[in-house]
């Protein structure tokens, strides 16, 4: 069992940056893939960022390219997502997601992943 917790989440104005952070636990249950996901009022829960534990390299939905980063800090376990020039758009709940085996580049709809946290609300304004 993986257990997940999202910080950072605020409310901020268009241009603005935000980090959000995931800390899970045990870290016994390391998972192979992490991500992060949002649903804005109204839509449909959506992928926004993955990285294979590990990797350097996150694949990222083609609206928050250039804007956003995921990482994770190994030591402390925490994945992070900095995001920067933060538009309306990006206004939503934000997800921690893990899951320890499959593809990590392919979210659809979320349903690969068996954890999730609780989720951080962004909000962003004119």
């Amino acid at each position: 069992q993986v257990q997940l917790m999202e910080s950072g989440g605020d409310s901020v104005q268009a241009g603005g940056s935000l980090r959000l952070s995931c800390a899970y636990s045990p870290v016994t249950s390391r998972p192979s893939c992490m991500a992060w996901f949002r649903r804005a009022p109204g839509k449909e829960r959506e992928g926004v960022a993955s990285l294979y534990l590990g990797s350097r390299s996150g694949v990222y939905q083609g609206s928050v390219e250039g804007r956003f980063t995921i990482s994770h800090d190994d030591s402390e376990n925490i994945l992070f997502l900095q995001m920067t020039d933060l538009n309306t758009d990006d206004t939503a709940t934000y997800y921690c997601a893990a899951k320890k085996a499959g593809a990590c580049g392919s979210w659809g709809d979320g349903a690969g992943f068996g954890y999730w946290g609780p989720g951080t609300q962004v909000s962003v304004s004119t």
